[in-house]
Protein backbone atom coordinates (compact mmCIF):
# COMPACT_ATOMS: atom_id res chain seq x y z
CA UNK A 1 0.00 0.00 0.00
CA UNK A 2 1.41 3.09 -0.78
CA UNK A 3 1.63 6.80 0.59
CA UNK A 4 -2.17 8.16 -1.28
CA UNK A 5 -3.95 5.49 -0.40
CA UNK A 6 -2.62 5.91 3.55
CA UNK A 7 -3.46 9.42 2.84
CA UNK A 8 -6.71 8.32 1.60
CA UNK A 9 -7.03 6.26 5.06
CA UNK A 10 -5.77 9.40 7.06
CA UNK A 11 -8.70 11.32 4.83
CA UNK A 12 -11.07 8.78 6.75
CA UNK A 13 -9.99 8.85 9.71
CA UNK A 14 -10.70 12.46 9.67
CA UNK A 15 -14.22 12.52 9.23
CA UNK A 16 -14.48 9.50 11.46
CA UNK A 17 -13.01 11.69 14.28
CA UNK A 18 -15.67 14.51 13.03
CA UNK A 19 -18.62 12.28 13.18
CA UNK A 20 -17.78 11.12 16.71
CA UNK A 21 -17.56 14.53 17.53
CA UNK A 22 -20.32 16.14 16.22
CA UNK A 23 -22.57 12.99 17.80
CA UNK A 24 -21.28 12.74 20.92
CA UNK A 25 -21.10 16.93 21.91
CA UNK A 26 -25.07 17.04 20.19
CA UNK A 27 -25.75 14.05 21.56
CA UNK A 28 -24.29 14.95 25.28
CA UNK A 29 -26.73 18.11 25.08
CA UNK A 30 -30.01 16.06 24.24
CA UNK A 31 -28.91 13.57 26.35
CA UNK A 32 -29.10 15.81 29.64
CA UNK A 33 -32.09 17.43 28.38
CA UNK A 34 -33.75 13.61 28.42
CA UNK A 35 -31.87 12.83 31.50
CA UNK A 36 -33.52 15.49 33.30
CA UNK A 37 -37.39 14.57 31.75
CA UNK A 38 -36.55 11.39 33.13
CA UNK A 39 -36.12 12.54 36.80
CA UNK A 40 -38.29 15.40 36.25
CA UNK A 41 -41.39 14.11 38.44
CA UNK A 42 -43.54 14.62 35.36
CA UNK A 43 -45.13 11.31 34.56
CA UNK A 44 -46.17 12.46 31.21
CA UNK A 45 -42.75 14.07 30.11
CA UNK A 46 -41.26 10.47 31.83
CA UNK A 47 -43.10 8.51 29.59
CA UNK A 48 -42.32 9.80 26.25
CA UNK A 49 -38.50 9.94 27.10
CA UNK A 50 -39.01 6.23 28.14
CA UNK A 51 -40.60 5.68 24.77
CA UNK A 52 -37.68 7.28 23.01
CA UNK A 53 -35.19 5.83 24.85
CA UNK A 54 -36.68 2.48 24.31
CA UNK A 55 -37.53 2.83 20.36
CA UNK A 56 -33.40 3.98 20.30
CA UNK A 57 -31.76 1.10 22.59
CA UNK A 58 -34.05 -1.29 20.66
CA UNK A 59 -33.14 -0.73 17.74
CA UNK A 60 -30.23 -1.52 15.72
CA UNK A 61 -27.94 1.63 15.04
CA UNK A 62 -27.48 0.49 11.39
CA UNK A 63 -31.31 0.87 10.99
CA UNK A 64 -31.34 4.43 12.33
CA UNK A 65 -29.17 5.72 10.23
CA UNK A 66 -30.69 3.96 7.46
CA UNK A 67 -34.13 5.28 8.34
CA UNK A 68 -32.76 9.02 9.36
CA UNK A 69 -31.06 9.05 5.81
CA UNK A 70 -33.61 7.12 3.01
CA UNK A 71 -36.72 7.29 5.59
CA UNK A 72 -36.71 11.22 5.69
CA UNK A 73 -36.20 11.36 1.93
CA UNK A 74 -39.35 9.86 1.53
CA UNK A 75 -41.07 12.64 3.17
CA UNK A 76 -39.54 15.38 1.15
CA UNK A 77 -36.92 16.05 3.79
CA UNK A 78 -33.37 14.97 1.59
CA UNK A 79 -30.40 15.48 3.66
CA UNK A 80 -26.56 15.11 2.85
CA UNK A 81 -24.98 12.09 4.17
CA UNK A 82 -22.91 13.98 6.33
CA UNK A 83 -25.73 15.21 7.79
CA UNK A 84 -27.97 12.46 7.68
CA UNK A 85 -25.58 10.59 10.11
CA UNK A 86 -24.90 13.56 12.31
CA UNK A 87 -28.36 13.54 13.17
CA UNK A 88 -28.58 9.79 13.25
CA UNK A 89 -25.66 9.62 15.47
CA UNK A 90 -27.04 12.17 17.77
CA UNK A 91 -30.41 10.81 18.58
CA UNK A 92 -28.39 7.00 18.93
CA UNK A 93 -25.89 8.95 21.68
CA UNK A 94 -28.53 11.25 23.52
CA UNK A 95 -30.85 8.11 23.98
CA UNK A 96 -28.19 6.23 25.49
CA UNK A 97 -26.52 8.71 27.24
CA UNK A 98 -29.65 10.12 28.74
CA UNK A 99 -30.17 6.82 30.42
CA UNK A 100 -26.63 6.79 32.05
CA UNK A 101 -26.74 10.08 33.17
CA UNK A 102 -30.54 9.43 34.43
CA UNK A 103 -29.30 6.34 36.54
CA UNK A 104 -26.44 8.52 37.60
CA UNK A 105 -28.41 11.15 38.94
CA UNK A 106 -30.75 8.40 41.23
CA UNK A 107 -27.53 7.30 42.24
CA UNK A 108 -26.54 10.65 44.24
CA UNK A 109 -27.89 9.91 48.20
CA UNK A 110 -31.52 11.54 48.15
CA UNK A 111 -30.63 13.17 51.42
CA UNK A 112 -28.58 15.46 49.18
CA UNK A 113 -31.85 16.45 46.95
CA UNK A 114 -32.84 16.83 50.45
CA UNK A 115 -30.68 19.26 52.07
CA UNK A 116 -30.76 21.87 48.83
CA UNK A 117 -34.32 21.72 49.20
CA UNK A 118 -33.76 22.41 52.84
CA UNK A 119 -32.12 25.16 51.93
CA UNK A 120 -34.72 26.65 49.87
CA UNK A 121 -32.97 26.06 46.49
CA UNK A 122 -34.81 26.16 43.43
CA UNK A 123 -34.69 23.51 40.64
CA UNK A 124 -32.28 24.62 38.68
CA UNK A 125 -30.21 25.79 40.62
CA UNK A 126 -30.54 22.32 42.94
CA UNK A 127 -29.47 20.73 39.65
CA UNK A 128 -26.87 22.89 38.45
CA UNK A 129 -25.21 23.29 41.96
CA UNK A 130 -25.51 20.07 44.27
CA UNK A 131 -26.84 17.01 41.60
CA UNK A 132 -25.47 17.62 38.11
CA UNK A 133 -21.78 17.62 39.60
CA UNK A 134 -21.75 14.55 41.45
CA UNK A 135 -23.98 12.73 38.72
CA UNK A 136 -21.37 13.43 35.86
CA UNK A 137 -18.47 12.44 38.34
CA UNK A 138 -20.31 9.40 38.86
CA UNK A 139 -21.51 9.12 35.05
CA UNK A 140 -17.42 9.54 33.64
CA UNK A 141 -16.66 5.51 33.25
CA UNK A 142 -19.83 4.78 31.45
CA UNK A 143 -20.02 7.99 29.66
CA UNK A 144 -16.47 7.53 28.13
CA UNK A 145 -17.49 3.86 27.47
CA UNK A 146 -20.14 5.07 25.35
CA UNK A 147 -18.11 7.16 24.06
CA UNK A 148 -15.44 4.16 22.19
CA UNK A 149 -18.88 2.62 21.06
CA UNK A 150 -20.09 5.83 19.20
CA UNK A 151 -16.43 5.61 17.48
CA UNK A 152 -16.94 2.67 16.24
CA UNK A 153 -20.42 2.92 15.38
CA UNK A 154 -19.30 5.71 12.66
CA UNK A 155 -18.21 2.27 10.66
CA UNK A 156 -21.93 2.09 9.64
CA UNK A 157 -22.05 5.38 7.89
CA UNK A 158 -20.98 3.43 4.69
CA UNK A 159 -24.92 2.58 4.03
CA UNK A 160 -25.47 5.81 3.12
CA UNK A 161 -22.11 6.24 1.28
CA UNK A 162 -20.44 8.15 3.62
CA UNK A 163 -16.84 7.47 2.94
CA UNK A 164 -15.37 7.24 7.06
CA UNK A 165 -12.32 5.08 8.17
CA UNK A 166 -13.71 1.67 7.48
CA UNK A 167 -15.07 2.78 4.04
CA UNK A 168 -12.36 4.31 2.81
CA UNK A 169 -10.80 0.86 3.60
CA UNK A 170 -13.16 -1.01 1.45
CA UNK A 171 -12.42 1.51 -1.63
CA UNK A 172 -8.72 0.65 -1.19
CA UNK A 173 -8.79 -2.85 -0.92
CA UNK A 174 -11.01 -3.36 -3.44
CA UNK A 175 -8.11 -1.18 -5.75
CA UNK A 176 -5.52 -2.81 -4.50
CA UNK A 177 -6.50 -6.10 -3.50
CA UNK A 178 -4.72 -6.51 -0.22
CA UNK A 179 -7.44 -6.88 2.75
CA UNK A 180 -5.59 -7.87 5.27
CA UNK A 181 -2.95 -5.36 5.17
CA UNK A 182 -5.62 -2.61 4.10
CA UNK A 183 -7.67 -3.39 7.31
CA UNK A 184 -4.98 -4.13 9.49
CA UNK A 185 -4.36 -0.81 9.12
CA UNK A 186 -7.98 0.32 9.69
CA UNK A 187 -8.14 -1.55 12.51
CA UNK A 188 -4.95 -0.08 13.92
CA UNK A 189 -6.15 3.08 13.12
CA UNK A 190 -9.14 2.47 15.26
CA UNK A 191 -7.62 0.61 18.34
CA UNK A 192 -4.80 4.17 18.63
CA UNK A 193 -8.54 6.00 18.89
CA UNK A 194 -10.44 3.86 21.40
CA UNK A 195 -7.52 2.37 23.39
CA UNK A 196 -6.58 5.33 25.22
CA UNK A 197 -10.73 6.33 26.54
CA UNK A 198 -10.86 2.92 27.94
CA UNK A 199 -7.58 3.24 29.48
CA UNK A 200 -8.89 6.83 30.91
CA UNK A 201 -12.29 5.08 31.81
CA UNK A 202 -11.03 1.92 33.52
CA UNK A 203 -8.78 4.60 35.43
CA UNK A 204 -11.85 6.66 36.37
CA UNK A 205 -13.98 3.66 36.79
CA UNK A 206 -11.03 2.35 39.37
CA UNK A 207 -10.75 6.10 41.10
CA UNK A 208 -14.54 6.39 41.50
CA UNK A 209 -14.78 2.53 43.18
CA UNK A 210 -11.95 3.40 45.29
CA UNK A 211 -13.28 6.85 47.00
CA UNK A 212 -16.75 5.23 47.62
CA UNK A 213 -15.13 2.31 49.30
CA UNK A 214 -13.63 4.42 52.08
Amino acid sequence: MGSEEFVFLLIGLKWTVLLSAVGFVCGCLAGLAVALSRTSGISLLERITAIYIGIFQGTPLLMQLFVTYYGLALIGLKLDAWVAVAIGLTLHASAYLGEIWRGSIEAVPRGQTEAAKALSLKYVSRMKDVILPQAIRISLPATIGFLVQLIKGTSLASIVGFTELTRAGNIISNQIFQPLTVFGIVGALYFLMCCPLTIIGARLERRFNAAHAR
